[in-house]
Formats: structure tokens, sequence, C-alpha cells
């Protein structure tokens, strides 16, 4: 049953000539905002739903309790157990998600419409009323401990932690959304139920839908999967102050290879010059084998597999990073070559045939993400969240298609300041020196 409502997910598809999406703003007599995608060719529906405000609300001491809390929605509700609560689900053919990020607490739904009065109650249980039995929490928590061990063996994992710890200090952002061992064991029931209330209330919540569902008849389902919740949750976390300075932090690690993380402050998702930094970081090393760095770290010199850089942009703190992974003995050259490379875009920003490239690329896979129910939901959801209007897919492309070379000019040498840059290098690599 799950294949099949796999395959309806991807069904619907968006022409790529023209998104020619038609989203509707939906309000509930219970208060609550929707946008929907209505499409009515298969009995099918998506629904989204985002939190905002994440595993950030951990409180002090507590970190890991939105995402322990979140691992136990699933582990049953009610007078069901875990067992129960997934037999329940598929037997109706539904499919739930439950995920916490930083700055916000994911819910997906799939569902036949044959059965979303069923599903939608059944996870209404789960949203309303979970259960945090001491078995369940005792076993996610062994699972999330294993997590945190093992991501602590992992040089990857260790590079980003230590450079958001270095960038963002005691906020949230600093630490892992799991927690750590020790705070990951000291969590109780108590703890769980008040990260519950903190993350998941009516005074945070976006919501998208896509499928074989009318604007009334998604009202009065949200009144019923939602008005239940808390009122108003906690506070959302202050702005996180950037600490990072520039210079080269080594963690040694018995390893062949060394791992770095690069970069520094990035910019806001809502500044003016977001998107002339997008088209930048395009090119520069969000292009996959088509970035600078790609072609000048690995086709031209072969110092690594790969290598990358994107814009970080959370709500409260935002980065411009990057990651490689070299040979201990050429990670130095490695260092040297992003950092003339950081230097070279930030003087003479891109050619007209690079601007050029990217436009046509990027404005020609925006359709592509629209490429089924499940997808358009969180799409939706997330363009709520960001503060974008509903009027976004019309008009994205024509963000893109605006920026000039002259924009890009005076973006590159506002955004990339190799003076700035910070590299955290894990491994034992030769002639890097720690400079702290």
């Amino acid at each position: 049953m799950r294949i099949f409502l796999t395959a309806l997910s991807t069904l619907i598809l968006i022409p790529l000539s023209a998104l020619a999406i038609d989203i509707q703003e939906v309000k509930s007599k219970g208060g609550f905002t929707a946008w929907l995608v209505e499409e009515h060719s298969i009995p099918f529906v998506s629904i989204d739903i985002s939190f905002k405000g994440g595993a950030s609300l951990d409180l002090p001491g507590k970190r890991g309790a939105t995402n322990l809390m979140v691992g136990l929605l699933e582990e049953g509700t009610g007078d069901m157990d875990a067992r129960d609560f997934a037999a329940a689900a598929e037997g109706l053919a539904a499919s739930f998600g439950f995920d916490a990020y930083n700055d916000s607490v994911s819910i997906s739904a799939k569902m036949l419409t044959e059965n979303r009065d069923q599903a939608v109650a059944l996870l209404r249980r789960a949203l309303i009323e979970p259960r945090f039995d001491q078995v369940s929490i005792d076993r996610v928590k062994s699972q999330v401990q294993s997590i945190i061990l093992s991501d602590s063996k992992n040089p990857e994992d260790i590079a980003s932690r230590a450079f958001s710890a270095a960038a963002f200090g005691d906020h949230p952002y600093g630490s892992g959304l799991n927690g750590t061992e020790e705070s990951v064991e000291g969590l109780n029931r108590d703890d769980l139920i008040a990260a519950h209330h903190n993350a998941m209330a009516q005074d945070r919540i976006f919501i998208g839908a896509s499928g074989d569902i009318t604007p009334d008849e998604l009202a009065a389902l949200l009144d019923d999967l939602l008005g239940d919740l808390p009122a108003v949750g906690a506070p959302m976390p202050k702005q996180a102050e950037y600490q990072l300075t520039n210079g080269v932090t080594v963690i040694p690690y018995e390893t062949p290879q060394s791992v770095a993380v690069f970069g520094h402050q990035g910019i806001e998702r809502h500044d003016d010059d977001f998107f002339a930094a997008f088209i930048l970081n395009h090119v520069f090393g969000g292009a996959g084998f088509e970035s600078r760095l790609m072609s000048e770290v690995r086709e031209k010199r072969g110092l690594t597999y790969g290598i990358g850089s994107s814009l970080y942009s959370l709500d409260h703190g935002q980065l411009f990073i990057g990651q490689v992974a070299s040979s201990n003995d050429r990670m130095a050259e490695v260092i040297t070559v992003v950092t003339d490379e950081w230097t070279r875009m930030a003087e003479s920003g891109l050619t007209a045939e690079e601007l050029s490239a990217a436009k046509t690329f990027l404005t020609g896979a925006y359709p592509l993400r629209f490429d089924g129910n499940s997808r358009i939901a969180g799409i939706l959801t997330g363009m709520q969240s960001t503060g974008l209007d509903i009027a976004y897919p019309d008009t994205r492309n024509d963000k893109v298609n605006a920026v000039t070379l002259a924009d890009i000019a005076r973006v590159a040498k506002r955004l990339m300041r190799p003076e700035d840059l910070r590299y955290v290098v894990v491994g034992q690599p030769d002639n890097v020196e720690n400079t702290d």
C-alpha cells in the first residue's frame, strides 16, 4: 500500500514551460491559514505543517528535548502503542512524517481521499495526545544516543559542529539539535511534555496542502486536526550573535584524509541582495561539477573528489559555508586554492557568460521542484515560513533574471570577505598550522 501511495505522490507534474500554479489561501473558522493547490485528477492529498521555532526552543540544559519529543510522536497515542499506531496508518494507506530542524518542527501527511477523515483523526491523536511511554522514551533515547556517538567519530560532523560552535557560541545554533549523550540521558517525560507544549502551538503554524481536497474541506480538516493544540508556545530564541574570527582551527584526528569546513557570516534571506548572492554562490560552489571550486580544486589540480559551498540562512543567523575533503598531504594546498578563489570572486565577480549560464540553469530547474503533491505541499509551507508572498512562484524567475553583472560585482565585494575566512580542519593535515 505504501508503494502505491508513493507512486501517487509523484504523478502530478507541473508543466516546465510555465508554473501556472493556482495557489489558494484558505482560512478556517478556527483561525488557521493554509495555502492550497487543488488537483482532483487523482484521489490523493498531501498536507505539510511547519511549527516555527523547532529545536532552537530547547530549554537551557535540555538540548535534544525537541528532537527526542518529535521522534516519539509516532510511538503511540491514547490507548494505541507504537505497533498499534503503525498498523493503523498502514491499514489506511496513510504515511506520516515527523521531523525536527533548527528552526521548525515539520509534520507531513499523505493519504487517499477515501481514507482522509480516518487518517486525519489518527494524525490528530499523534499530535494532540502523544503517550510518551517510558519504554518508548528509553528506546528512542538509545537510538538518538547511538546517532550522537556515531557522529562524534565522523570527521565531517566533528568539523561542522566545531564551526557552528565557534560561529554561534551558546546560542542553540552553536550545538547539535540531537543534544549530547549526557543531555539526552537526562531528559525525562516532563521535559518531553514541556517541549511538546513549547514547540507545537497554534501561534506558529504554517500549512501547505496539495491534491484532491477543496478549500472548504481543508478548512474543516485543519480545525479538527489542530484546534486542540496549545494556543501559545515558547518565545522565539534571540538572534544569534556571530562570533567567528578568521584563521585556521585544526582538530587532530587519526585519519588519512582531512575534512575542512570553511566560510564566514552569510546573508539574510530577505536581504535585497539575496538573489545576487544566490547566483554568486551557484557559480562559486553550488553548481556541482560546473562550479569554480570544483573546477579549480578537483578538475585542474586533483585535490579532492568533491567540494561545494552554500548560503545557510537560518531564522536567527546566517553563514556562507563550504566543505571539502582531501588527503593530509594536500589539505594545505586546498586551503590556499580556496582562499585564492574566494579572493578572485570578491575582486572580479562573474563573467557575462557565467551569469547567463547560471540564470539559464536556475530558471530552468526551478519548475522541476514542483514534481508532486508532497513536494508542492512542502514548498507552500516553506514559502510561508520564510515570509514569501503567495505569488512567489510566478515572480521568482523574474528576480533571478533581474540580477545584473553590476549587482554581482557589488554583492561579491560585500559578501565574499577572504580576510574573514575561517577553516576548521579535522585530521592530520601536513603544513597546516592552528592559528587559535
